[in-house]
């Protein structure tokens, strides 16, 4: 008999170690669409079921700017602060992961005690003596966990780090994608710069011709102030682009931990053209975004904040136990009769808290119900980044293809303008007006080219770039 109710009572502890309060946890359901709304017309490049891994910069096609983003993640010191709040969260999940295991601790002393000749309620004739004490002992102290409170909190701390890891990821995508419009907007100053320079080249040609026609006597001198006009306008176009560059310049360096003093760009105009990028499904989105990962994660997190919670309303066990020696001199400290040892087990119960439970309880469900918004919110935002710069490439490949044509009818409305004032047809406003339109209409096609390109980053960084959720962004967040 006393053997079955051991056993009986072994299962009882077994089934109450394995309970856990609180809500199980399920993903919340996400905004959801079978196909994105922008994709008509979109050219879908093969394959197109993914985009390369870790390297995603590579689909943009230029060799310098892949040697940049090679160097952002080891230098960036934003990226250093996420990588320690990474260490961080998994150094938190050890730590709370310890409560599941037994403390033991192990403690020594000495001490000797004289009894004072005047204390109270003492008579006078009362002798006095002095005492000495050596203690080493073992000490143990457990938690069980009946209701689930410690495991919830591991699973909390585990989901936090895995969100953490999430972040770090998109901090990553961030700074890379960040780094790739700095550098496109900085071919594109110089490919401003270029076509500036170019134009001063032709405007100082068609100052010389109104000066020639001027002397003599084929054009007033009002053709020649004006042409000069124009030659100074676009020299200080040309200076103003270069403070753009610098400032682009500065930006790169600060984003690869570098001073802007010790790095350097030479000058190339922008010619790299957009590329096919494959969009996939929205369903893939929800695993490629390292922000909806984060999102979803901490949902995770708020629910086991919900349980424990719960558990607070349960009574908490500890077992106790300790063991050592107890002597008065070293020689007898170790003696079989100075073992001493106490076994023993406490139960608390809240009886009353003044609501404080309940005020906790309430807080863990309203923080859950945020999360889940959050979380939504994240998908909602991603679906509008990724639909936002479908329709950006998409129109601007239009647009880009219309100015163009701009372009050259602007170019063929100047050499016949040119040619008509030349032959004394035209006065010299026609000229500068076709100049001052042909300009315009080159440098809204680089700047076209700029803004395509700017897209197409965006709309690598809304599709999660190469990051992918796996054993990586769980790296060191092992269950015990």
């Amino acid at each position: 008999m006393r053997g079955r109710a051991a056993g009986l009572a072994g299962l009882a502890a077994l089934w109450l170690g394995g309970c856990m309060v609180g809500p199980d946890y399920t993903k919340p359901s996400a905004p959801m669409t079978p196909t994105y709304k922008e994709t008509d017309g979109w050219k879908a490049a093969e394959p197109s079921d993914h985009l390369p891994r870790g390297q995603w910069w590579a689909v943009l096609g230029d060799p310098e700017l892949h040697a940049l983003e090679e160097q952002v993640a080891a230098a960036n010191q934003n990226l250093k602060i996420a990588e320690a709040r990474l260490r961080e969260a998994r150094a938190l999940v050890r730590f709370n992961r310890a409560a599941l295991f037994p403390t033991i601790s192990a403690s020594a002393g000495a001490s000797s005690i004289r009894d004072s000749a005047n204390r109270p309620f003492l008579s006078p004739n009362a002798n006095t003596g002095s005492s000495g004490d050596l203690l080493f002992s073992l000490d143990m102290s457990y938690e069980i966990d009946l209701w689930g409170r410690v495991r919830r909190t591991v699973a909390a701390a585990r989901n936090e780090a895995e969100a953490t890891a999430a972040d770090l990821e998109t901090a990553r995508l961030s700074l890379q994608a960040e780094l790739a419009t700095d550098y496109f907007e900085l071919r594109a100053a110089d490919a401003q710069k270029q076509l500036l320079d170019e134009t001063v080249k032709a405007f100082e040609a068609a100052l010389r011709l109104t000066t020639n026609r001027f002397q003599g006597g084929a054009a007033p001198r009002s053709d020649v102030a004006q042409a000069q006009t124009q030659l100074d306008t676009t020299l200080a176009q040309a200076i103003d682009v270069t403070v753009q560059r610098a400032q682009l310049e500065h930006a790169i360096a600060t984003l690869m931990g570098k001073p802007p003093a010790a790095f350097r760009l030479s000058p190339r105009p922008l010619d790299t053209r957009p590329p096919d990028i494959p969009v996939g499904l929205p369903s893939q989105l929800l695993e490629r975004r390292p922000d909806i990962a984060a999102a979803e994660r901490r949902v995770a997190e708020a629910n086991e904040q919900i349980g424990i919670a719960k558990a607070a309303y349960y009574p908490t066990v500890m077992l106790n136990a300790s063991v050592g020696f107890e002597g008065s001199s070293f020689g007898n400290l170790v003696n079989a009769s100075s073992l001493l040892w106490a076994v023993g087990a406490s139960i608390t119960q809240t009886i009353f808290d003044g609501g404080r439970r309940r005020a906790t309880s309430d807080a863990a469900r309203a923080s859950y119900d945020a999360t889940v918004a959050a979380y939504r919110q994240t998908t909602l935002t991603a679906f509008q980044q990724v639909e936002d710069n479908l329709a950006a490439l998409r129109i601007l490949e239009q647009e880009a293809q219309q100015q163009r044509r701009a372009v050259e009818s602007a170019q063929l409305s100047l050499q016949l303008f040119t040619n008509r004032y030349r032959g004394g047809v035209d006065n010299y406003l026609q000229v500068i007006t076709a100049q001052t339109v042909t300009l315009t209409n080159q440098r809204n096609e680089i700047d076209i080219l700029r803004r395509r390109m700017d897209a197409s980053v965006l709309l690598v960084k809304a599709l999660g770039g190469g990051w992918t959720a796996g054993p990586s962004a769980r790296e060191g967040n092992e269950t015990p």
